[in-house]
């Protein structure tokens, strides 16, 4: 029960963010194909809005990866290694 627990809880935090992710990147790819005018609308200088929306891809791919850290830190690595012990180890 206390694996499913987990594995359950790696889903609820797994899928959501990869929805979430995964819409975020095909909007982008979507505006950059078919909204090619809005994309190319100037912001600062030569900075346009596909430049932004690109540099936005790799802060939140970072910005993901470090929440994923520390969550697994925090809630899912110490269950894991509880878990693990007790498969290896044969304790009840």
């Amino acid at each position: 029960p206390e694996f499913i627990e987990h594995r359950r809880r790696f889903q609820r935090f797994v899928f959501p963010v990869t929805a979430l992710f995964l819409t975020w990147y095909f909007l982008y790819v979507c505006l950059a194909a078919f909204a090619r005018g809005f994309m190319a609308t100037k912001v600062i200088g030569n900075i346009n809005i596909g430049l932004l929306f690109g540099f936005g891809q790799f802060v939140s791919t970072f910005t993901i990866t470090m929440i994923y850290i520390r969550w697994a830190d925090r809630r899912f690595d110490p269950t894991a290694e509880r878990l693990r012990a007790h498969f290896e180890g044969g304790g009840s």
